[in-house]
């Protein structure tokens, strides 16, 4: 079962940077551009805040982020509880961009939401999806079985 649930999550993660990439170009941003992007939009974050919400390296959120602020799309700033370690916050070009997105995302979740069977269906994949993400983070994945 693990094997199965692994591999399904692998493919759901191509389809969904797949869905990403799609909605994200008319924006003028790839999906990694809009996902770092939209994990600064409520509060600016250090580069390794952003790594850890979204489960990357932070050497992959920072050459995202160096590209964002190169494009105008974000800026750093300074980070109050951490001299080096620089906040990262949109610009009112990278809300703007990310803005653009919003109608095909909407019109694509509301797809989705019927191709699930309604909102009741699509709000019970999105709770055995967080239930997994919470349990693997509680096995401690990382550390090798006892047994080994």
């Amino acid at each position: 079962m693990l094997s199965g649930t692994a591999l399904t999550t692998f493919g759901l993660n191509g389809k969904f940077l797949a869905v990403a990439e799609r909605l994200a170009a008319p924006a003028g941003l790839t999906a990694a551009w809009w996902q770092v992007l939209g994990a600064v939009l409520r509060e600016p974050l250090p580069v390794a805040g952003i790594a850890r919400v979204m489960g990357i390296t932070r050497q992959s959120v920072q050459r995202v982020a160096d590209l964002l602020v190169e494009r105008g799309l974000a800026t750093y700033q300074p980070n109050p509880a951490h001299r080096r370690a620089k906040l990262l916050a949109p610009t009112a070009a990278g809300r703007e961009a990310v803005t653009r997105i919003d109608p095909g995302h909407r019109e694509l979740a509301a797809r989705l939401s019927r191709a699930l069977g309604g909102e009741a269906e699509f709000a019970a994949v999105l709770d055995a999806l967080t239930r997994l993400s919470r349990a693997l983070d509680e096995l401690s994945v990382t550390e090798p079985p006892a047994d080994l």
